[in-house]
C-alpha cells in the first residue's frame, strides 16, 4: 500500500463506488478536471462522480505517488467498461487543511 495523506487514500478506496465519501475528501470550493471538464465545489463534484458511476464500472489500482511541483501525483492502473481501457492514469492532488483543494486525472 502507498503512504498517502488521508484524504487522497479515502478518495482512492472510495472511487468508484461511494460518492459520498468522495465527495467529503474535498474541501467546499475544490476543483477536479477529467476529461476536459472542470467540476467546483463538493456538489459538482458528486454529480461529476455520481454521473461516472453510472456510466461506466471500474477499478483503479494505484501502483506508485510522487511528489512534483506541490502536487501528489498517483499513478494507477484503470480498467472497466470505458473506451481506452485499460489505461495508466495519473491523478495530480493538490491538499488544503489535509482535504484534496484540487484533481486533475490525465
Amino acid at each position: 500500500m502507498l503512504d498517502l495523506p488521508k484524504a487522497i487514500a479515502t478518495y482512492l478506496s472510495a472511487d468508484p463506488g461511494d460518492g459520498d465519501t468522495v465527495m467529503h475528501c474535498f474541501t467546499e470550493d475544490a476543483v477536479v478536471r477529467d476529461e476536459g471538464e472542470i467540476h467546483t465545489g463538493r456538489p459538482a463534484i458528486a454529480a461529476w462522480k455520481a454521473s461516472t458511476a453510472t456510466q461506466y464500472q471500474y477499478t483503479s489500482t494505484p501502483f506508485a505517488a510522487r511528489n512534483e511541483a506541490g502536487k501528489i501525483v498517483v499513478s494507477a492502473h484503470v480498467e472497466g467498461n470505458f473506451p481506452g481501457s485499460p489505461v495508466d492514469l495519473d491523478y495530480a492532488f493538490t491538499l488544503s487543511s489535509d482535504l484534496i483543494q484540487t484533481l486533475e486525472i490525465g
